[in-house]
């Protein structure tokens, strides 16, 4: 049996493949019968690695392709897949060796219909309405009279026109207009960019800080207007710290924007109306107001007048007022002059008590009494200072007597003594200090000596000296070159013919290279 097998194997001459020659094989037929194709299905599955590509699934009802959007793609798609969602992918098809399966290379991707966008814009309202972004808590008010306002349209369009003429019609004011693309796949970006931009602002730049935004476009199918339900621009609106109103398409247009936007206007023109009010009317109010402030301060001055009025009518006459206070000046003048007369009496016999008081007699009296007191201290002073002298005299005779001269003499020439033996031991220590260091300064300078390159010219060497530097090895020195060399006994002047050292090196090179040149390499190159 065993027999047979081997004979059939070795009639057959069908050719041999590696696994990667099939796989080759196969993604060479597959990208050349499908280079570019349009494919029709629902989004399955979707991986967003952190890698920056997409992976995903197209299915229908029997089957399942695997397809891949490259990073560099990603960015530049219209719409990003979600699952769920019918779309028509368009790109490469090939294969994945690495899994034995084909997969499509997407470079661009379009829901299938407006029935899918209208899909997809359900789902994506209610992801967003789910996060709060729809809520009226997170509204901002609008500025009554804002200085300056933001448009961002195109540039192109009727449009930007009908603002403008618009506010001037009701309120002039400065507008920014910022340039952007209203439908296409850079729409989305630009807008979003737009808004970032103007949230930038500060009140230093040159550009003012406009106090409120206007999104604006005129009408157009769902696919034009679909720029302005992408959630990088959402997100952008919500994120928007100054105020927006968004005026996209007709009345009957509604997109995402309207619903994240502080307030949502009909039209631009409408935008306009809703962004400032008109100057007329305010300029009617103010007089209307104005008007009703004189009427009513007229109202009031003729009421506090006639009230005034009233409550006069009501007071009793001046004469009447006066009437009591003058009967009581009356009685007040008729007493004055009895209480003069006793204030005068009550002042002269007070006087005459203390003129009594100053009588010479009773003044020498006291005069008397203080010579009196005085001469008793004077006495006692005296007294007190005799004695404290009696004391200090005592005292200072006994510190006199402590003191002598023959005290003072010794003392003298103890200092002096001692003084003379500090100048000698100091001499002595100076003199022992410089014999010390004198006799390490011998020896070191035997040591220098020693080990000086004196010592080993004595020894038969010499030091060989090029443009004033010494030369350590042959490969400093240059032919033809200049070179003194110093003996023990003197110096001679040489001048350099040939070298050894390099014979010596190329030959030690050409072994090397020989032995390399014969030796068998044990791996190849890898390139």
């Amino acid at each position: 049996m065993s027999e047979i097998i081997e004979n059939d194997l070795a009639g057959d001459n069908r050719p041999e493949y590696s696994v990667s020659e099939i796989s080759g094989i196969v993604r060479g037929l597959i990208e050349s019968e499908f280079e570019y194709v349009r494919i029709r299905g629902e989004i399955g599955r979707v991986s967003n690695p952190r890698s920056g590509h997409i992976y995903l699934d197209l299915k229908d009802e029997k089957s399942v392709l695997a397809a891949v959007i490259w990073k560099g793609n990603v960015q530049k798609l219209p719409t990003m897949p979600e699952e769920g969602l019918e779309v028509i992918a368009s790109g490469k098809l090939t294969t994945f060796g690495a899994q034995s399966k084909y997969q499509l290379i997407v470079e661009h991707i379009t829901p299938a219909g407006e029935g899918a966008l209208m899909a997809l814009l359900a789902k994506r309202k209610e992801k967003l309405r789910q996060e709060g972004l729809f809520d009226a808590s997170r509204k901002k008010a609008l500025p009554y009279l804002p200085d300056v306002i933001g448009v961002i349209t195109s540039s192109s369009g009727a449009v930007v026109r009908d603002i403008l003429h618009r506010l001037r019609d009701r309120f002039p004011r400065e507008v920014i207009i910022w340039p952007v693309a209203v439908q296409g796949d850079s729409c989305s970006v630009e807008v979003a960019r737009a808004i970032d931009g103007f949230n930038s602002f500060t009140r230093s730049d040159q550009i003012k800080r406009p106090d409120l935004l206007i999104v604006a476009r005129g009408g157009g199918s769902l696919e034009d207007l679909w720029g302005f339900n992408e959630e990088n621009v959402l997100r952008a609106v919500a994120a928007s710290e100054i105020p927006l109103i968004s005026a996209i398409g007709h009345e009957t247009d509604t997109t995402l924007i309207d619903l994240v936007s502080d307030v949502r206007a009909p039209t631009p023109t409408a935008a306009a109306e809703i962004a400032v009010p008109v100057l007329s009317e305010i300029s009617h109010n103010l007089n209307k107001i104005e008007h009703r402030k004189w009427r009513q301060l007229k109202q009031k001055l003729s009421h506090s007048k006639q009230r005034f009025v009233d409550v006069s009518r009501s007071m009793p006459r001046g004469a009447e007022i006066c009437a009591l206070p003058s009967q009581r000046l009356d009685v007040t003048s008729e007493r004055l002059p009895r209480g003069l007369l006793n204030l005068i009496q009550r002042n002269k016999l007070q006087s005459a008590k203390i003129l009594a008081g100053f009588h010479p007699r009773f003044l020498k009296q006291m005069l008397d009494a203080q010579h009196e007191r005085m001469a008793v201290h004077s006495e006692s002073l005296f007294v007190s200072f005799q004695r404290n002298s009696e004391k200090k005299h005592v005292h200072l005779k006994m510190l006199s007597n402590n003191i002598r001269s023959n005290d003072f003499n010794q003392a003298i020439k103890r200092i002096k003594v001692n003084f003379r033996q500090m100048v000698y031991r100091l001499l002595s220590a100076k003199s022992n200090l410089l014999a010390a260091r004198f006799t390490k300064l011998e020896s070191l300078d035997r040591l220098r000596e020693t080990l000086g390159y004196k010592e080993t010219l004595n020894r038969g060497y010499s030091v060989v000296r090029a443009k004033g530097s010494v030369m350590t090895s042959v490969s400093a020195v240059v032919n033809k070159a200049q070179i003194e060399v110093e003996f023990i006994d003197g110096r001679i002047r040489a001048c350099i013919t040939e070298t050894a050292a390099n014979e010596k090196k190329q030959a030690t090179k050409a072994k090397d290279n020989t032995k390399i040149k014969g030796k068998t390499p044990t791996q190849g190159s890898l390139f």
